[in-house]
Order: C-alpha cells, then sequence, then structure tokens
C-alpha cells in the first residue's frame, strides 16, 4: 500500500486524471493499491445522482461533472480528501455496500481519535456527528469502481470555510447542517488527522472478516 501526501491544493482535472492513470495501471498489473492525501481548490462537484436544482449558486466556484456515485458536494482548502486506490478483489471484498460501509467505519473510527462519535443514518449517505442545532454531517463518501478497482473516495471536514456549501444542497439532503471538526472545537492540524487517518486504515480498514 502507497500512501502518498500532496502539500499543495491539487485541481480537480489534474486529480481525476491521475488516479484514472493509476487505476488503468492497477487493471494492467502494473501498479499496487494507493491512497492520495489531498486538498483541493475550493469548487463543486457533481455526481451521477446530481440534481441540477441542487446546485444553488453555479457561478460561485467551478463545477465539475465527476463519474462517482452521488450528488452534489463542497471541497476546498481545510478539508481532506483521500482518494482511495484498492483492487477488491485481490482483498477478496469484491462487494460494494460492504466497501461503503468500510469507508464510513475508518472516518467513524477516525474521529473517536479525537473524541467524536461519528455516526451513519439509513437514507443519508455519509457520516454525521451530533451538534447544538441538531445532527450535521462532516465527512462525505463518493466512489467510483472498475473491475474492483477503486477510485474517488471520501472527504473529511477537519477546518474548511462551511460558508462555501450554501452554493448546493449538500448531496442532496435538506433540513440538515454541514460541520467541521473545528466547528466542533477540535484543534486538529491536517498533519494529526493524516496520522489518524493512516492509523486506523492499517489497523482496519477492509480486511474481511473484522468490524
Amino acid at each position: 500500500m502507497e500512501w502518498i501526501l500532496s502539500d499543495k491544493p491539487i485541481a480537480y482535472p489534474d486529480a481525476i486524471a491521475a488516479m484514472e492513470r493509476h487505476v488503468d495501471a492497477m487493471i494492467a498489473g502494473g501498479a499496487g493499491e494507493r491512497v492520495w492525501l489531498l486538498e483541493h481548490p475550493p469548487l463543486y462537484t457533481g455526481g451521477t445522482s446530481a440534481k441540477p436544482s441542487d446546485l444553488l449558486a453555479a457561478n460561485r466556484f467551478p463545477v465539475y461533472q465527476t463519474g462517482r456515485g452521488g450528488e452534489y458536494t463542497y471541497h476546498g482548502p481545510g478539508q481532506r480528501v483521500a482518494y482511495v486506490m484498492l483492487d477488491l478483489k485481490k482483498r477478496g471484498a469484491a462487494d460494494v455496500r460492504a466497501y461503503v460501509q468500510s469507508l464510513e467505519r475508518w472516518l467513524i473510527a477516525t474521529l473517536a481519535q479525537f473524541g467524536v462519535e461519528g455516526f451513519t443514518r439509513e437514507g443519508r449517505v455519509g457520516v454525521w456527528v451530533a451538534t447544538a442545532n441538531g445532527e450535521a454531517k462532516i465527512a462525505a463518501l463518493g466512489i467510483r469502481m472498475r473491475k474492483w478497482v477503486t477510485y474517488h473516495g471520501v472527504s473529511l471536514n477537519v477546518a474548511p470555510d462551511l460558508a462555501h456549501y450554501a452554493g448546493i444542497v449538500p448531496c442532496g439532503i435538506q433540513g440538515y447542517g454541514v460541520t467541521s471538526l473545528e466547528k466542533l472545537g477540535i484543534k486538529a492540524s491536517m498533519k494529526e488527522v493524516d496520522a489518524a487517518l493512516k492509523r486506523e486504515f492499517e489497523k482496519r480498514y477492509l480486511v474481511p472478516g473484522t468490524t
């Protein structure tokens, strides 16, 4: 497993192109699994289920239609994006639902390292936390697979500008807010979050027969 960290924001089209090249190489047998940790400049992306009506401010930031599952989401500085490129067949885990649940467990375990209780809700994609104003989303998921090789992945709000979410209906879910570790009063650096993500991935992530 190769871990890559990009210190500077990566343009979304460049990230997609790099992921697709690596996935092609994995399928051809010329590359191994990879997790890529990065940030993007402010932008919106629309997944395969995105509804045009959920894009409330099309001119606010660049908007990219992408092949991942899901609806509209925001990416920007202060948000850790983890692009996960795994060969599920080699892992004995060729099951889409199990893979998504693995991503959710990974995020929940990472949040627990900072004393935050994350959880999932039926009918609401992503990872949620309780706040004084009700439940709010702190992490999003959007995946794609090609011949059981995964790409795209997850995003965790560490300390982004949450006002930027006002330009979309995040993941098509209305009536709920978004939050971050910073908003919850957790002063975690991106380096600390990265270390927790890697630690929890290596401890439990997608090992058959574990939870």
